[in-house]
């Protein structure tokens, strides 16, 4: 049996469509990805200054990610077949149809981690 991971997905939000990002994130998207996946939380960001540090950081030329979420799941295979499954249905293909700019998505990065 595999170990259980989290999902940590960071996005970069075109600053133009940020707004109305947040907006349809908050009304639409958010509610129904907690009610209908194992997600810890949804973040927007808040506006502070990010810090970057270490012996050679490399930002994007995105600029640093504006949106972050983390999904709990049992399993990378069950991470594979509930995120399909979730994701093609007709509820969230009804929301992802209000979604101001399905192309303001600048920058996405998904990381797979591991209790330590």
């Amino acid at each position: 049996m595999s170990e259980a991971i989290v999902e940590v997905r960071d996005y970069t939000i075109d600053p133009e469509w940020f707004e109305a990002y947040k907006e349809w994130a908050a009304e639409h998207a958010a509610p129904w990805l907690r009610e209908n996946l194992d997600v810890i939380d949804f973040w927007v960001d808040d506006g502070h200054e990010p810090e970057v540090a270490g012996s050679d950081p490399q930002v994007s030329p995105h600029g640093q990610p504006n949106v972050c979420w983390i999904i709990r799941w049992p399993s990378r295979e069950a991470r594979e077949e509930g995120f399909r499954s979730q994701l093609s249905g007709p509820e969230w293909q009804a929301i992802w149809a209000k979604h101001p700019n399905p192309n303001a998505y600048l920058h996405l990065n998904v990381r797979f981690m591991a209790a330590a």
